[in-house]
């Protein structure tokens, strides 16, 4: 058995082809699923395409990672019918390798992620939304507080009645349970 070509090595994946079976497979799709696809234009076969009665299409690596992307795209629960808009949106501006666009989904809707930043609608026409990446605003407050003063987040009071209890190091209300078992357990 051949191993996959190299995705990244320029074109030599159309080198060789796979056929509907192995597609499906690799995929994950039923080979109805995959001759439906292809006959209505989602997802042709770019190395060659059925040509009549006895004839057999067959996928490139990038074809069967489309497919995949279809499939998982469907089991998020996004319907074909918004697959397909996203995925002619996308052939519309000149996309024609579609294994190189990062696709991400609500379940609803498809949204094409073009950098960290820049996140598009692929069904409302390419409007554009926005992402607020956690770890990068993590790591920036952590990066700006390091300049900044801070203060103990126990007040003088607080650090008073936490000495009372032996709490070295515990929260204050852990100390205070941990107080009133030991009079249940002495009374």
């Amino acid at each position: 058995m051949s191993q996959p070509p190299d995705p990244g090595n320029g074109g030599a994946e159309d080198a060789v082809g796979y056929r509907g079976v192995t597609a499906c497979s690799a995929a994950g799709i039923s080979y109805r699923q995959l001759d439906y696809w292809a006959r209505t234009g989602l997802v042709v076969p770019s190395v060659r395409d059925a040509s009549g009665s006895g004839t057999q299409r067959l996928y490139s690596f990038r074809d069967i990672v489309v497919l995949k992307v279809v499939k998982r795209l469907l089991d998020a629960g996004v319907s074909l019918q918004n697959i397909r808009k996203a995925i002619d949106t996308l052939r519309s501006r000149g996309v024609d390798d579609l294994a190189v666009i990062t696709l991400i989904s609500d379940g609803t809707t498809v949204y094409e992620c073009r950098s960290p930043e820049e996140v598009v609608d692929l069904l409302q026409g390419g409007q554009g939304v926005f992402g607020i990446a956690i770890a990068g605003a993590f790591k920036e407050i952590q990066g700006t507080l390091s300049h900044l003063p801070a203060e103990p987040a126990i007040g003088a009071d607080e650090a008073d009645e936490h000495a009372e209890f032996g709490g070295a190091g515990e929260g204050l209300a852990g100390d205070e349970l941990a107080a009133r078992r030991a009079r249940r357990r002495a009374g």
